[in-house]
């Protein structure tokens, strides 16, 4: 306590108009530059938010895993599964590559989504799975070049939507994003909204650098397979 102390107390404000004006202006740049991140995700994805009536038609939707409940799809997971549904009901979208955690034999995001969809009538056929997806980098990433996606539409809460677009397009990824609905604005929700303003600065950094995914691998047909079906 006595060092936290010490170090409070020798952060003082300037005494003389001059000094304080240089730490105004430092603050503010702080805020800024830590701001910079945020502020381009929103102008990278604002254009191109769209809800499941009016977004463009894509080959394939991309869904983001979102944790599961006792090995099922968590609620939030459940809302992105139906709204990859109702996309593929529409012919909006002819293939559903979802996209997760298999990191470990007991937990396996892909086919537990992969079951969803089956049981509410996507085709097995038609589903894809992607189980390499620790991240929305390696997800974007993985899907344009482990799977050869070029134009998909990505599914996800309000709250991560804009962040999977922007990262998607700066994969090479053609993107519209659909945010799933009918969630509660709890705490899991504002946590997630708190989150994404930390998130962002990795999202700009991976945009820039564009690192390979943690897992890389060859290349999958399973993409391309379900589309010429």
């Amino acid at each position: 306590m006595g060092r936290i102390r010490r170090a409070v107390t020798r952060l003082r404000i300037p005494a003389d108009r001059r000094g304080r004006r240089r730490l105004l202006w430092g603050v503010m740049g702080a805020c800024v530059l830590a701001l910079l991140p945020e502020t381009w995700v929103y102008a990278e994805a604002a254009p191109r938010l769209r809800d499941v009536r009016n977004v463009p038609s894509a080959p394939v939707a991309v869904v983001f895993g979102a944790g599961l409940w006792d090995g099922e799809p968590s609620p939030y997971l459940a809302h992105r599964l139906d709204a990859a549904v109702e996309l593929y009901r529409a012919g909006k979208v002819r293939v559903v590559l979802v996209t997760g955690d298999n990191s470990r034999e007991s937990y396996d995001e892909p086919d537990a989504m992969r079951t969803y969809l089956t049981a509410h009538g996507v085709p097995a056929e038609r589903i894809v799975r992607d189980f390499a997806g620790f991240d929305t980098w390696d997800s974007c990433a993985r899907a344009r070049r482990v799977f050869g996606v070029r134009r998909a539409v990505l599914i996800s809460q309000g709250f991560h939507i804009r962040r999977a677009v922007a990262l998607c397009r700066a994969a090479g990824i053609e993107s519209y994003g659909v945010g799933a609905g009918s969630d509660p604005h709890d705490v899991t929700w504002y946590a997630g909204g708190a989150r994404e303003v930390f998130a962002a600065g990795k999202a700009a950094l991976d945009a820039l650098v564009k690192p390979s995914p943690t897992f890389l691998g060859p290349h999958e047909p399973g993409v391309e397979r379900a589309l010429a079906r």
